[in-house]
């Protein structure tokens, strides 16, 4: 790609736009949303000429794509085969303590977070807990944000746990078993803290609520598709495994989901479940972080800014929690992207980026889809879960987990 000087002013300000879109999340007067404008930015960036139709092409990171639509059909096969349903039934007849069934709410949305994408594990458990709360007769809020701030949590373990891991996964090449055994670790106290914060925070609620209140029985039981659940557990365990055994993420994914897509199940159930609209806006971000980086970032002179080389954990951490909440994670780890390429201890960095723009997305409930989906999912279900209710959790667990992240990864550092 070449671009003569005089188009820095133009390619600075199409970016601009666009990340001012992002981190508003709308343009006044119109009902775009953060997927259109990222697809308009790529537009802009081609209509004008900075990137040419072929750079564009070899700007889309495919297998982040791959991956990415890959997970998301596996997820829905387990979902259509009743999995999410019968875990959370399981969970109902056996731990129904508030204290107890807030820690297996977290547990199950920080495991399964783990290993699935985040955002469809919500979209998921969702409506599920609601279910149980009703079942129950417990007030859904502490669980609700249980289960968002959980997922968040929990998915910091492992490249395939969101979509930001996802891109840092293809972009950084670190294998999969590497970076769990690098952050499986910040998960794991995280969800502990995040149990710890909610139970402090709604202490009131849970304790007054009596563990000998029958349950209210409801008509919906669980519908279990025993053959495509016994199919889709075996597929995701050995797609987890092939993954941990160093086999390429991407391909195993797509692999998994051509398995599943054999059966009697309609495609159109599971394509329904597909967030194109997060693919999308993925490959519009691509175009426009890679035209920025080839034709302005280049410019800066990176490679001397010492302070954050000398301290890649710290600072990049530190940028990354306040650039996350700016413009949303995803568009965040993408403007990391040159800098990451300039340090000299890239792995660190790359792992302190995964760790702080996931645990970020904590903070606010607009810090990450997954926050979004559960909180429009419970809206819908008449359960209003406001911005101040979520950051009476959602401030001080940002900050215990984030701390921990960085102590560990320094540790790891020496």
């Amino acid at each position: 790609m070449t671009t003569q000087p005089a188009s820095i002013p133009l390619v600075s300000t199409l970016f601009g736009l666009t990340y001012l879109g992002l981190a508003l999340g709308k343009i006044p007067g119109l009902r775009i949303d953060r997927t259109g404008i990222a697809l308009v930015g790529a537009a802009a960036m081609l209509g004008f000429g900075v990137v040419s139709m072929s750079d564009a092409a070899r700007a889309v990171d495919y297998e982040t794509i791959v991956l990415l639509f890959g997970m998301m059909v596996v997820v829905s096969h387990l979902r259509l085969a009743g999995f999410f349903a019968l875990a959370t039934e399981w969970i109902a007849g056996r731990f129904s303590g508030p204290f107890t069934l807030l820690a297996v709410t977290i547990s199950l949305s920080g495991v399964l977070s783990a290993f699935l994408v985040n955002d469809v594990v919500c979209v998921a458990l969702t409506p599920l807990v609601l279910h149980l709360c009703q079942r129950l007769k417990r007030p859904p809020i502490p669980y609700l944000i249980g289960l968002a701030t959980a997922s968040n949590v929990g998915s910091v373990a492992t490249i395939t746990g969101n979509p930001q891991n996802i891109i840092i996964g293809s972009l950084s090449h670190i294998s999969y078993l590497r970076f769990a055994s690098r952050l499986a670790p910040v998960a794991l106290i995280g969800l502990v803290l995040n149990f710890v914060v909610v139970a402090i925070v709604y202490r009131k609620q849970l304790g007054a609520m009596r563990r000998d209140l029958p349950a209210v029985e409801l008509e919906s039981r669980p519908r279990v598709h025993r053959g495509l659940l016994i199919k889709s557990v075996a597929v995701s365990l050995v797609t987890v495994g092939c993954f941990f055994a160093g086999q390429p993420i991407a391909l195993s994914a797509l692999i998994a989901a051509g398995v599943l897509m054999l059966d009697r199940v309609r495609p159109e159930k599971v394509f329904n479940a597909v967030d194109w609209p997060l693919l999308v806006m993925f490959a519009g971000l691509f175009v426009v972080v890679s035209a920025f980086e080839v034709n302005v970032v280049r410019t800066w002179g990176i490679e001397r800014w010492k302070p954050l080389l000398d301290s890649p954990v710290v600072l990049t951490s530190g940028l990354s929690v306040a650039l996350s909440n700016l413009v949303s994670n995803v568009p965040a780890v993408l403007l990391f992207k040159p800098l990451m390429e300039v340090m000299p201890q890239k792995e660190l960095a790359w792992l302190a980026l995964a760790m702080s723009s996931t645990l970020a997305g904590n903070l606010t409930v607009l810090g990450s889809v997954a926050n979004l989906i559960v909180v429009e999912n419970a809206r819908r279900a008449g359960t209003d879960l406001g911005f101040l209710e979520y950051l009476k959790v959602g401030v001080p667990l940002t900050i215990l987990t984030t701390l921990v992240g960085v102590a560990w990864l320094a540790l790891v550092q020496y």
